[in-house]
């Protein structure tokens, strides 16, 4: 049995095979395989976890070769060694292994190798030592290269048993979807093997390069060209042509005849097993000490006696393999299969990802899954024997480990990380039993919404307001944001990291249309009163308060980066209390003495745009913005992501303040200046937000330069308190600091006071000047919002830096920036006003799709809560006509109760949580909700849609209403049936209730981070785009290591490390490790984020363009397509994105010589391009230029004329006549011109002389895989970047040395053409970087 903590096993067992491989193939195949375009191993995926495993005391500094002989490299530097395991009934084998490892790995590698992965219970011995399990193989004596490890089968217990049953059972399920499409286990869906054909570069797949043209079928279908309306649904889950996995058993269950009788147990049964072959053989097994046999009992009469023959056998599937031949045959297959996939297509995820649509799958029968259901799995006790798992202790003790230096901490942030995702797996689990009724409340006599519940040691409570609690807040609205809320103080306390101060494991679960808190329970709290425990803070929002030292010491450290300001609030005696957080903040210390904090609600400030106060005004940005807004509840907060933002804005303010009166002092020597810089503090702060500009775009830009490092200086050493500072000098400084609203006068410091304009809370002297600067300020970041975020968002969306493709992708933006979903309709509005509208387009689009389906999402939630169980399937598919089908009057078909005959049927009255009547839901019209929908929108989000139908909606604002359900039923946690659904027909609904499939709850949790490999993988990134890509590919490869460390093989964070490792492999001319390593991004965004989310479409465009250098021309295609498919799906066709998707899939075709295909995508390409980037962008001259060449191909010179004549145009007028691309694009169009005058010369005489004329054979070239491959590259933004001398020097000593170390023949020598501009695509392949010995490849 594979435990939680060893997901990542599967992996390192990839590894092990993959390096003995490799090095018995040697090193002379390394040459050739690298010249036809082929990684060694299979395993391939595996080896960086492995790597991460035994280097975890690896130095920074160390090089690192390109992927072929880097597990050699590394296997000399850790002395790592091979072993002899000799396994009963097979051939003994070599196994690599590294002194850093455990026991245990070697376990797991041998139960998932296909030749031993029957066996669980078995111990290792060594000259008749057993191997402790849980031992560094370095600590064991007399192991060494050579040793002989012997398997030693071991007598089971009932806890052994399980294990091996469960552990068949995952075996025979391991090709099986159901688990993923069911959300089940971390089980996550992948499709890209079904378009790759199996693993890139696989020996038998690979045709010759040569004959590979011919064989390429490039006609997309139907449904993918350009100007398609077609939608279609099935091609998202494409599923295999033997979608029905192998069978080996019919049934393999638990037998009723468990547990065994007494006298049975002291013969050594320990439990029993019913079995049905394919054979239709009826067998019941018996789980002994010894292994399983065959018993005589039957289905009704018990006989425990071993049959004769018993088989007996020490694993079941030995067993199995003898008493049917159809087991042994499948078995042996599916095993075979099993272990070639890619090791990413198998390992758990980190956290379950949830699939919106799924195809029927059969429900088959699975003893193992019952039985999870039956004893509901109380926190894993296969695991833990005998108890349930202490999530607060465990949480706890993980943050006290200690963090001294790199392994502590890397250890330390693994065991945070796993615990934590074991949690919020947990609490998931936790809450759907809660909402589904499964769960008895602590308080059963109270009103179901006030109801609490405690399950596995974690506590859940509703989301509604109980007692009054949020009166002044909104209620039930305020009840709704506020665990939301508090799960992001928590996030932001746990980020701080502040020892001593403990936080509560928190997650946020919606399903069914409640929201439900999870959070994990301080030691003693329950046997309290709450106005006992606590002891900082304020338990009824700030009329009582108290406060504590221990705490303000605490909290004052977490002060500065959470930018908190230390302030006295009045408690009901009307004394003055200090307090370092806002007031609801509580301070409780549990029995375990841990100073806990919850309710942090309100860690940031009030959002004042969304919270009228009587007798204040907002400053003037926002008031003529029509702030501030009536909210639904008083909780708005700004983001931290907008806190952060103000002050480094501020920080800028502050330096050009200094540095521009620095200055004037300078120049004038006089003081009169420093007398007004104070009175007119403030008006000076704006006179610099104005000069931000000015003193830029000044002569004296030098000046300026060295006045900001002076005022630098200045800041620091008063801030170390020198006295040599010249007293004008620090005035100024000071008067700076004042100005920008900082809270000490020493120091850059500016601080928010969380608690101004709470309701409830009082303050000693509400006029005095320090509270009126408090106010100043949150006014000042609600105005920043508005006037500089908003804008700055809008501008980055007109330069297309951000490219949202889905809501989800939308509102990370603007949380990137800090802005508030509430002010989406806001942007909308500028987006409309904007002079650049046009380009704007995708963006108002999906802002729109956006707020409606918000809004039906909130009408949905309380929908929801009206519906009971049996009724959920026709509720949700009554609810999805009304919002989607065109059908006008769909009529939803109460459940006729199945069980119920009609006269009994009123005397049933079940409990459920709403106190609506059950029915109401049905009754809702299409009308109706889209009054609702656009009502919802107007009071939430004040944005009027105006629509009284979805077909008015499309009409309106061009949506397409397959990206409606799907962002519904993502945002709502729907699963509907894989099939085409007809949205548009006036005759029968779209859905019916078997197209509901299930209802999925949408999770909401705090994502520990690896701290260290972050920092590695910034400093790379930073390294790259200075040049040094040497540097930068280290680093991210030891970030990579590090992130491995953290969060096992598979996240979001190591996907991106991938693909910008893939990308400077690419640039580097490592076509190969690019593909191995973009294949591994793709996967993981599939499997982390989902098949069909923004990030995965862009991993599929990267590894096109990887496979297509690499020579693999119809994969390349094949993943274009699906990329295509996927942004139609999500978006529709009308994005900025299409156009770099077209022009890579019109290149690659004009590449195979289909001519008419790649005009098609090409010139859509070209009018997006238009559309989005403006007539006159240099974008727009490329496809010109791009579609002519096709036109060229075609002979059709008078069209490739005037496209490349427009491209020119656009050259000359943007970059005027003597740049290069202007040059370039005259020298083509005369090179047309001839061929054109040489094309009609012939046709003249053809004419005039008929048949018998003399035809001189006219030039028309098919483009060179060269030349496709440099345009895809500048299309792609891939620059290789001009190198200097002295690195031409270093790179070729970096070259000869991997030659040497592959000991390779050729050398190389590295052109030195060095001018060459960083914009300009690099010509042939003997551009600055690629310098390697991979150029052959593309010159296919």
């Amino acid at each position: 049995m594979v435990s939680k903590t060893d997901e990542t096993s599967p992996v390192a067992g990839d590894t092990r095979e993959g390096k003995e491989l490799e090095n018995d193939i040697g090193r002379e195949t390394y040459d050739c395989a690298h010249s036809s375009g082929m990684p060694l191993v299979n395993g391939d995926g595996g080896h960086d976890h492995s790597e991460a495993e035994n280097h975890k005391e690896r130095e920074d500094g160390e090089t690192r070769a390109d992927d072929g002989n880097e597990q050699e490299v590394i296997v000399i530097q850790d002395t790592g060694f091979t072993v002899k395991i000799h396994v009963p009934g097979i051939e003994p084998f070599d196994l690599q292994v590294s002194p850093q490892e455990m026991v245990q790995e070697i376990h797991q590698v041998l139960m998932d190798r296909e030749d031993t992965c029957h066996r669980t219970c078995f111990s290792l011995q060594l000259d008749g030592n057993v191997l402790d399990n849980f031992s560094e193989l370095k600590s064991i004596e007399g192991l060494q290269e050579g040793s002989n490890l012997k398997v030693v089968e071991e007598p089971y217990t009932v806890r052994e048993a399980r294990i091996h049953v469960r552990h068949i059972r995952d075996l025979l399920k391991s090709l099986d979807p159901s688990d993923s499409y069911n959300g089940v286990d971390c089980n996550s869906l992948s499709f890209l093997s079904m378009f790759t054909e199996g693993d890139l570069g696989e020996t038998g797949k690979r045709k010759r390069k040569g004959s590979e043209l011919e064989q390429i079928d490039c006609t997309p279908p139907e449904h993918i060209l350009p100007g398609s309306k077609e939608r279609p649904l099935l091609f998202l889950q494409p599923q295999t042509k033997d979608a029905k996995p192998l069978q080996c058993l019919k049934v393999l269950t638990m037998s009723g005849w468990n547990p065994p009788p007494g006298n049975r147990k002291m013969h050594g049964d320990l439990m029993y097993l019913y079995v049905v072959t394919m054979e239709d053989r009826h067998v019941s097994i018996t789980a002994s000490t010894r292994g399983f046999y065959v018993n005589q009992s039957t289905a009704y009469s018990f006989n425990p006696k071993p049959a004769n023959p018993s088989f007996l056998s020490h694993s079941l599937v030995e067993l199995l393999s003898q008493i049917s031949p159809i087991f042994k045959k499948n078995f042996a297959t599916l095993q075979k299969k099993r272990v070639q996939r890619h090791p990413f297509e198998r390992i758990a995820t980190p956290f379950q990802v949830y699939s919106w649509t799924a195809p029927t799958v059969e429900h088959a029968m699975d003893c193992v899954r019952a039985e999870d259901a039956y004893t509901s799995r109380l926190g894993y006790e296969e695991h833990i024997p005998g108890q349930t798992r202490d999530w607060n202790e465990e949480l706890q003790t993980t943050r006290e480990l200690p963090r001294k230096n790199l392994p502590e901490r890397l250890l330390r942030e693994r065991a945070i990380f796993k615990v934590h995702s074991d949690f919020a797996a947990a609490a998931t689990r936790g809450a759907m039993a809660v909402i589904d009724g499964n769960v008895m409340a602590i308080n059963p006599g109270e009103e179901t919404k006030m109801q609490m519940f405690i399950w596995n040691n974690i506590f859940f409570s509703l989301g509604f307001d109980v007692r009054d609690h949020y009166k002044d807040f909104g209620g039930d609205n305020a009840a709704y944001v506020a665990p939301t809320n508090d799960l992001n103080g928590v996030r932001a306390y746990n980020a701080v990291d502040v020892e001593g101060l403990y936080t509560l494991g928190t997650v946020v679960v919606d399903y069914r249309g409640y929201r439900v808190t999870a959070q994990s329970i301080i030691p003693g709290i329950l046997e309290r009163e709450q106005e006992q425990s606590v002891i900082y803070g304020s338990i009824d929002f700030g009329k009582t308060v108290v406060s504590h030292p221990k705490y303000l010491e605490l909290l004052e450290k977490t002060a500065r980066p959470l930018k908190i300001q230390k302030h006295n609030v009045l408690n009901d005696k009307n004394d003055e209390v200090e307090l370092c957080s806002s007031v609801e903040c509580k301070g409780i210390i549990g029995n375990d003495s841990r100073h806990y904090i919850l309710d942090l609600l309100r860690t940031f400030p009030p959002d004042l745009n969304f919270l009228p106060v009587e007798g204040e005004e907002l400053p003037e940005e926002c008031s003529k913005m029509g702030f501030p807004k009536e909210h639904r509840h008083r909780l708005s907060c700004l983001r931290q992501e907008l806190i952060e933002a103000f002050v480094e804005h501020r920080y800028l303010v502050f330096m050009k303040l200094a540095a521009l009166q620095l200055m004037q002092q300078k120049a004038n020597k006089q003081e009169k200046d420093c007398a007004t810089l104070t009175e007119n503090g403030s008006s000076c702060l704006t006179e610099a937000v104005q000069n931000n500009k000015t003193v830029s775009e000044d002569g004296k830009a030098e000046e300026n330069l060295s006045g900001l490092d002076q005022a630098r200086d200045l800041a620091e050493s008063i801030a170390s308190e020198d006295k040599a500072v010249d007293p004008k000098s620090k005035e100024v400084i000071l008067n700076a600091y004042k100005a920008v609203g900082s809270v000490s006068n020493t120091s850059f410091d500016i601080r928010f006071n969380p608690d101004i304009f709470s309701p409830g809370v009082r303050f000693h002297d509400p006029n005095c000047e320090e509270l009126q600067k408090q106010k100043q300020l949150l006014k000042d970041a609600a105005a920043f919002l508005v006037s500089c975020q908003i804008p700055s968002l809008i501008k980055d969306c007109v330069d297309h830096t951000v490219l949202p493709m889905d809501g989800a992708t939308l509102a990370e933006a603007m949380h990137q920036r800090g802005i508030n979903i509430r002010y989406l309709a806001k942007i909308e509005e500028l987006v409309s006003k904007s002079l650049a509208r046009q380009q704007l387009d995708h963006i108002y689009k999906l802002g729109v799709t956006e707020l409606i389906t918000r809004s039906a999402k909130h009408i949905f939630k309380i929908y929801l809560q009206g519906v009971e169980l049996s009724g959920l399937s026709v509720a949700i598919s009554h609810f999805l006509n009304c919002f989607l089908s065109s059908f006008p009057n769909p009529i939803a078909h109460l459940p006729t109760d199945e069980l119920v005959s009609k006269k009994k049927r009123n005397k049933r009255k079940p409990r459920h949580l709403g106190n609506t009547d059950n029915t109401a839901w049905a009754s809702t019209t299409p009308q109706e909700l889209w009054k609702n929908i656009s009502n919802e929108t107007r009071s939430y989000f004040s944005f009027s849609i105006d629509c009284d139908s979805v077909d008015q909606a499309v009409e309106k604002y061009g949506l397409q209403k397959i990206s409606l359900l799907r962002e519904i039923c993502v945002k709502s946690g729907i699963q509907i049936l894989l099939k085409e659904y007809n949205f548009d027909s006036r005759h029968r609904p779209t859905f019916t209730e078997e197209d509901i499939l299930n209802i999925f709850p949408v999770v909401k949790h705090v994502n520990p981070k690896a701290s260290d490999a972050f920092h590695f993988f910034q400093s790379g990134q930073a390294k790259v785009q200075q040049g040094f890509l040497k540097e930068g590919c280290e680093l991210i490869n030891e970030a990579l290591n590090l992130f491995n460390n953290v969060y096992g093989a598979m996240h979001v964070e190591i996907c991106a490390c991938l693909r910008l490792l893939a990308r400077l492999n690419y640039i580097m001319g490592d076509y190969n490790e690019a593909l191995s390593n973009q294949q591994k991004a793709v996967l993981m965004s599939e499997r982390a984020l989902g098949v069909d989310h923004p990030n995965t479409i862009q991993e599929y465009m990267h590894l096109a363009l990887y496979c297509f250098a690499n020579g693999q021309l119809s994969t390349a295609l094949k993943l274009l397509y699906r990329s295509r498919y996927l942004l139609l799906l999500v978006y529709g066709e009308d994005h900025p994105e299409m156009a770099l998707l077209d022009s890579n899939i019109g290149l690659v075709l004009h590449g195979v010589m289909e001519y008419d295909l790649a005009l098609r995508f090409l010139e859509n390409a070209l009018a997006i391009n238009g559309k989005y980037h403006g007539a006159k962008s240099l974008k727009v001259a490329l496809s010109h230029h791009l579609v002519a060449r096709v036109y060229e191909s075609k002979a059709e010179f008078r069209s490739a004329l005037q496209h490349e004549k427009d491209g020119y145009t656009i050259y000359k007028n943007q970059l005027g006549d003597n740049h290069e691309k202007t040059k370039e694009s005259s020298e083509y169009l005369k090179y047309l011109t001839q061929q054109a005058v040489a094309l009609q010369r012939t046709m003249n005489e053809i004419y005039k002389n008929g048949s018998n004329a003399s035809i001189l054979p006219l030039k028309f070239t098919a483009p060179t895989m060269a030349s496709v491959l440099e345009q895809l590259n500048v299309i792609n933004g891939i620059l290789f970047i001009p190198l200097s001398q002295k690195d031409l020097e270093n790179l070729k000593a970096e070259v000869q040395r991997r030659q040497q170390l592959q000991e390779a023949v050729k050398s190389v020598e590295p052109e030195e053409s060095t001018d060459e501009k960083v914009t300009e695509p690099p010509h042939g392949e003997k551009s600055q970087t690629t310098v390697e010995s991979s150029t052959g490849q593309a010159s296919a």
